[in-house]
């Protein structure tokens, strides 16, 4: 294998340590940059990380000064907004050098979660009935538009904003929410319909050939009977919530007969109709019938050790050396040409 300098691109408050000894890293914010960094030096790689917030000059110089052979992309953002992290990817491509992970295009395609459900139901894709709720606009609900909602940030990622009083059951509620997401998160609003049933994750790895892990689940059984099932913000991010009600990930078990075949069939659909590349994960929800739901899809999604989409590799037989290794393979084979 030969050696590659590669370059490491993330926030400048998430460069890890050069040192992580007594620290715990499953509560450390740069746990993931320090995997990543950490099993590319391991596999013999030659890594610098470089810390960004809101200057593309410290890309173009580092590019001059070390001439890396290709970027692995972190970044969730840039300049403190979500959906500008596409035009650093972009900036990637106009320097001509080879980067990890989603495309522009894939990029603004799937985070613009109201666009990305027009272009699947376009493609016949099962997506919950929808509405988007734009800023400084009154909330005017349409009737095909049934309660319970479900009401999240159009764009931002991670369950930002997500709670239990994100499901509203009445006009009133509908508008407080709508109202919470404009103030709080700062971005138009969506709500759809709530899919009562499973929280299913399902990992994709590939450009034009696409290979697609089992199916993960978020097994939230041990909450209260009073709450909804959904990956809320603490349930995702608080190790302290997930201990006291024994939240936790692993292989989806027990589905019905042919809903595993679904799954692998749709994620790859999914993953072409929103021109993907590199890596994702696929949100779906299973409702009790077997009917799927896709919720969103997630490019470049969280690939720290021990997360869903590493553990799901490795359930494929796919070590985490093996997973970043083939995320770079796939970085050099990614021709923005080739788009559509």
């Amino acid at each position: 294998m030969k050696k590659l300098k590669v370059l490491v691109l993330m926030h400048e408050d998430l460069i890890p340590p050069a040192d992580a000894t007594g620290v715990d890293l499953v509560t450390a914010e740069w746990r993931t940059e320090y995997d990543v960094v950490t099993a590319l030096r391991e596999i013999g790689h030659e890594v610098r990380p470089l810390g960004l917030k809101s200057d593309l000059e410290a890309i173009r110089n580092a590019v001059l000064e070390w001439r890396p052979d290709i970027v692995f992309n972190l970044l969730e953002e840039f300049g403190g907004v979500a959906v500008y992290d596409q035009n650093v990817v972009s900036y990637l491509e106009l320097l001509r050098l080879p980067y990890t992970g989603c495309n522009p295009w894939g990029l603004m395609l799937a985070r613009d979660k109201a666009l990305s459900k027009k272009i699947l139901f376009y493609h016949r894709i099962p997506v919950p009935e929808f509405a988007v709720f734009p800023m400084g606009r009154a909330v005017k609900r349409h009737k095909r538009l049934a309660f319970p909602l479900i009401v999240k940030s159009v764009s931002q990622e991670a369950s930002l904003g997500i709670s239990q009083a994100s499901i509203v059951d009445n006009e009133e509620k509908l508008r407080e929410r709508v109202a919470f997401i404009h103030k709080s998160v700062g971005t138009d609003a969506i709500a759809e319909c709530y899919i009562e049933g499973r929280e299913i994750y399902v990992g994709v790895l590939g450009n034009m050939r696409l290979q697609v892990f089992p199916a993960w689940e978020l097994f939230m059984d041990g909450m209260p009977d009073e709450v909804r099932h959904i990956a809320t913000e603490r349930v995702k991010w608080s190790p302290k919530y997930q201990r006291k009600y024994n939240i936790k990930s692993g292989e989806a078990k027990d589905l019905p007969d042919g809903v595993a075949e679904k799954i692998r069939s749709l994620a790859k659909r999914i993953y072409r109709a929103l021109n993907l590349s590199g890596y994702a994960r696929i949100d779906l929800r299973l409702d009790p019938s077997g009917k799927i739901y896709v919720l969103e899809a997630n490019p470049n999604p969280q690939i720290a050790q021990g997360e869903d989409f590493a553990e799901s590799a490795k359930k494929s037989g796919i070590s985490y050396a093996v997973v970043l290794q083939r995320v770079l393979n796939l970085g050099f084979s990614w021709r923005p040409d080739r788009l559509g």
